[in-house]
């Protein structure tokens, strides 16, 4: 199979779909790939880098797109790149459809088929292709909070650990799955007063297991979700509805109630975002001021470190890029029930089932659509 590597487009966004390594992983097992010219520069891996690999570099995008077969990018594609895909090819990347209808119209028009990472299961119920970045974008989120929360970014000038005598800042983080636990971590190992929120007792058993007396472990509810929300110098949004668009938790009313110079980090903006004043943003402009509150909402979080993450996704991936070249896109995809969770489109139709109910589209099952 020939796999394409498009240089990603988004703003600041340096990440790559396929490191050297994992081409050389592809090329022992008797695929071909193009890498588009400087792909990789932005995380240190050069042109000579993949070729030694023994991947051919193409000039441009177009011409990348043109001749693969599979297509692995790392963030949903922008509306250009959905132009250039075409019937018979294979997308495979973070979608993040649920919120993005425009997306989803592109993708369905192109004829090609699109899988998301973020909808792969494995045996656990778990998301094995979205952990790593999770894990990134929760560490990252404390430290962009902490940040923020100084006083010529717009915050309070509150410093997350305190000293002694002064009282450390009140960190809330709504959801305990993979974000929210790494930002619980690096909230605890700041010194940070911490409560997580979660609507899983179970998750939260674990959570005290693991933290023990340094984390307030609260069940989430409307009343709860308000009264640590208020009392929050940073809030980090962290819900993940598997597919669907994030949930609106926290409303504009309740933030004109929030303490001036507070920060709302919304790591669940990819999904939409969980706050009602929430936007997508960019690294080139990170934050916003709302109702006195400070806004970070950049949807690709984990491109500020693109190096660590590029690494971490593709341990994560290589697995499956594998599996679709080796066995092609249908055997993969009905060999293993798990990977084909993450379809989302199919010969134009829409196979997510949480992507067909939030935009009201008609939904085709997954099986059915390959049979096609």
């Amino acid at each position: 199979m020939l796999v394409g590597i498009p240089k990603e487009i988004k703003a600041q966004e340096y990440r790559v779909g396929l490191v050297s390594a994992s081409v050389r992983e592809l090329v022992l097992h008797g695929h071909q790939v193009i890498v588009e010219h400087n792909a990789g520069i932005g995380i240190g891996i050069s042109d000579s880098d993949y070729e030694a690999a023994g991947a051919s570099i193409g000039s441009n995008a177009e011409e990348i797109y043109k001749q693969a077969e599979l297509i692995v990018k790392v963030k949903e594609p922008q509306l250009p790149e959905c132009k250039m895909l075409h019937e018979g090819q294979v997308l495979f990347a973070y979608l993040h459809l649920a919120p993005d209808p425009s997306q989803t119209n592109a993708l369905v028009k192109s004829g090609c088929t699109a899988i998301a990472y973020e909808t792969v299961t494995d045996d656990y119920g778990r998301l094995p292709l979205l952990a790593p970045m999770s894990e990134v974008a929760g560490r990252i989120a404390l430290q962009v909070g902490a940040h923020c929360l100084e006083k010529k970014q717009g915050g309070a000038g509150v410093l997350i650990g305190g000293v002694p005598g002064v009282e450390p800042a009140h960190v809330t983080v709504i959801g305990g799955g993979e974000v929210g636990s790494n930002a619980l971590r690096m909230a605890i190992g700041c010194d940070a007063q911490v409560t997580v929120l979660d609507i899983s007792l179970k998750r939260l058993q674990e959570l005290d297991l693991q933290f023990g007396s340094e984390l307030n472990t609260i069940f989430s509810t409307a009343d709860t979700i308000e009264k640590y929300v208020l009392d929050a110098d940073l809030v980090i949004g962290a819900v993940l509805v598997s597919g669907h668009a994030a949930p609106k938790l926290v409303g504009r009313e309740m933030l004109r109630r929030m303490r001036p110079g507070s920060v709302l980090v919304d790591v669940s903006i990819d999904q939409g975002g969980c706050f009602e004043t929430s936007r997508p943003t960019t690294h080139d402009e990170p934050t916003y001021i709302e109702e006195g509150i400070v806004h970070y909402c950049v949807t690709n979080m984990p491109g500020a470190v693109p190096r660590t993450s590029s690494f971490a996704l593709n341990n994560a991936t290589l697995p499956y890029v594998l599996n679709l070249a080796d066995k092609g896109i249908k055997k993969a995809l009905l060999d293993d029930p798990h990977f084909l969770n993450g379809l989302s489109i199919h010969k134009c139709c829409v196979t997510c089932p949480q992507v067909a109910e939030d935009q009201g589209l008609k939904h085709v099952p997954a099986q059915k659509a390959l049979e096609k």
